[in-house]
């Protein structure tokens, strides 16, 4: 059965988790410490509002006279949820409207930015009305109304007369089922002082966990899940599932909250609505788009293994087995005998890059990725049937993207048999996912990524003017993988410290994209459309982590796991997160004396430790030979020196 989401406001049963311990990451924390929240500020009056700053914090009232005057309240990082508010009193015929927006630009007492639709102008969702006669005492707005995501509300009166406000305030709707939605179980820290900021790469960690919806778009009767709550992509707008924002999102989701209800939920919408043949949805409902897209696809196969790999769920891997296998066998026909890669011609959409289609780098590196994770789910579920098919042509497929898309003049990836255009999302992904044949090739790609940068970030070539998160976040893993950490933070300090402070957005979460002009018209027609709280832009998150910190699972749940630090020109770093087996947590510092590194994972586990520098190593005081495959160490607490 199908779930209405016009209904359920109430929270979901907590799930108990253990809670990142308290540190100075603390202090960064963007997340709202109340469910309901107050006006932070008054960004901007118009026309006649009396003791407007009596809003903030639901001081004292205000009143607005005339039409046309209004109040631009700012709340200081994004919110959503219902508006509730005290009508003290009004004239006869007195009426106001509210409005709201992500972005500062688009603050306007006529219109709100868009949430539903990509139009042709700006402000495509109008206001919403509070009609004469108004009423007296405490107000809610209607919830089948409510904005999923905004950080400004604009009260403005649309008559003539007087009316008299107070208690504005916003009932936050989102990541239904937490009480408290400061309790991350994951944490990060690290001072920088390459930045101006010194906490610039702390806060952007914090920027990063986005919050889930349960309700979809403006008018919130839409149905985008057979189960609920699920993982969608913006704030404020496209409540739908997109399996290809899931490739960062799911490790944001893990790290930050470990909550993966959403994702399951997610994956089992896109396989519900899975063709006869195999073929998955580029997306849920409510816009369903029909099965236009190959790497969105092979994201949902690849979802599957991370869900897995961070909540060891095999019996629910084992009931969607099926369905698995017959999408894997849906790309095996694809593959063309001649030149060995998938023909993506018959759906060629992707993450909005130009181009697309034809024998392309980034399907075909799917793919490979979809078969070496597809292994791994197939021991687990025992059917040992389809081990060699996969591994054969895993191996098949690597070596044609050798053989047909590598382009040695230039020392990375063509995008396509039919282009010499060098992409930024297909040579991330090469490196990313092993499809490079040596580590010549990935320190050739690492080279040649940071020449598309500029100003504020890196500029996609498959998208001509365009800076993409999305793909930025597999950029960032690549220099990581390459073992360029200094790079892979530079290119986070650039990019994602623009985002995070530029005055175009909400400066608590991370936008969607934009324009290397500093304009948020990233879908082209409509900037007010652009999400200014996007899952697909946190790829930080994991990253600082999982390469800098250097802690990962590499098991289902971290039963066993690496350590595997990378200084990237930083004296300190450290960060934890919880699985099911319980803390995960590592820090580490660096000078001209030394290197200290610590670690606590679970009792029971296991791991490897990969040193970053080489000298006299002792382990938890004992000096100690350092085997060239790293150090295996038990779980526990651990304390590693060398000097």
């Amino acid at each position: 059965m199908r779930i209405s989401l016009c209904v359920p406001l109430t929270f979901l049963p907590g799930v108990a988790l253990a809670l990142a311990p308290a540190g100075p990451w603390d202090a960064f924390n963007f997340a709202p410490a109340s469910r309901t929240v107050y006006p932070a500020a008054v960004r901007e009056v118009q026309g006649t509002v009396d003791n407007a700053s009596g809003l903030i914090n639901a001081s004292a009232p205000a009143t607005l006279s005339g039409n046309g005057s209004w109040v631009a309240l700012d709340f200081g990082i994004e919110i959503g949820g219902i508006v509730s508010m005290n009508f003290d009193a009004s004239t006869d015929g007195a009426s106001i409207a509210l409005a709201w927006t992500e972005s500062p630009l688009f603050i306007d007492p006529l219109q709100s930015d868009s949430s539903s639709n990509i139009v042709g102008n700006s402000f495509s969702d109008g206001v919403l009305a509070v009609s004469a006669p108004l009423p007296t005492g405490f107000w809610t707005q209607d919830p089948t109304r409510l904005r999923g995501g905004f950080r400004f509300l604009t009260v403005s009166s649309t008559a003539d007369g007087n009316v008299t406000l107070s208690n504005i305030s916003v009932a936050i709707t989102f990541q239904p089922g937490v009480e408290n939605l400061r309790d991350y179980t994951g944490y990060f820290y690290a001072p920088d002082p390459r930045s101006a900021d010194a906490d610039l790469l702390t806060k952007i960690w914090a920027g990063s966990p986005f919050r889930r919806r349960k309700l979809a778009r403006w008018l919130n009767n839409g149905t985008i899940g057979v189960e609920s709550p699920v993982t969608v992509d913006g704030a404020k707008r496209d409540r739908t599932v997109w399996p290809g924002d899931m490739g960062i999102a799911v490790a944001t989701e893990f790290l930050a909250l470990n909550d993966l209800v959403p994702t399951k939920n997610s994956l089992i919408e896109i396989f519900v609505l899975q063709r006869a043949d195999g073929a998955l949805p580029y997306c849920g409902p409510t816009i369903s788009c029909g099965t236009s897209s190959i790497t969105y696809h092979e994201w949902t196969l690849i979802g599957v293994y991370n869900y897995w790999l961070f909540t060891n769920d095999t019996a629910w891997v084992q009931s969607v087995w099926t369905n698995y296998t017959l999408a894997v066998q849906f790309l095996t026909g694809l593959v063309d005998a001649s030149t060995g890669l998938v023909n993506s011609t018959s759906a060629p959409a992707d993450w909005g890059r130009d181009g697309g289609g034809g024998f392309s780098i980034s399907p075909n590196v799917l793919y490979y990725r979809t078969l070496v994770v597809g292994i791994e789910l197939a021991n687990a579920v025992g059917d040992t049937s389809v081990v060699n098919a996969w591994a054969a042509d895993a191996a098949a497929v690597k070596q044609a993207i050798q053989d047909q898309l590598w382009e040695p003049s230039v020392g990375a990836f063509r995008d396509n048999t039919a282009s010499t255009l060098i992409p930024q999302d297909g040579n991330a992904l090469a490196v990313l996912f092993n499809v490079t044949a040596s580590d010549a090739q990935k320190q050739s790609i690492s080279a040649i990524l940071p020449q598309n940068w500029q100003e504020t970030g890196a500029v996609t070539p498959e998208r001509a003017g365009t800076i993409a998160p999305f793909v930025g976040g597999f950029e960032i893993q690549a220099h990581w993988e390459a073992g360029q950490g200094e790079r892979a933070l530079d290119l986070i300090r650039l990019q994602w410290g623009y985002m995070l402070t530029t005055n175009l957005s909400v400066q608590s979460t991370l936008i969607e994209g934009y324009k290397v002009n500093n304009s948020l018209s990233y879908y082209g027609v409509d900037p007010a459309y652009t999400s200014h709280a996007h899952g697909w832009s946190t790829g930080p998150t994991s990253a600082l982590l999982f390469y800098l910190v250097g802690l990962r699972p590499v098991t289902p749940l971290g039963q066993a796991w690496r350590l595997a630090p990378q200084l990237s020109g930083l004296p300190a770093a450290q960060g934890g997160f919880e699985t099911a087996l319980g803390t995960f947590a590592a820090s580490w510092a660096a000078d001209a004396v030394g290197f200290e590194l610590n670690v606590t994972t679970p009792a029971g586990t296991s791991g490897v430790v990969i040193l970053p520098v080489n000298g006299t190593t002792t382990v938890d005081g004992a000096v100690t030979a350092v085997p060239e495959s790293g150090l295996e160490l038990g779980g526990g607490s651990h304390t590693i020196t060398v000097a």
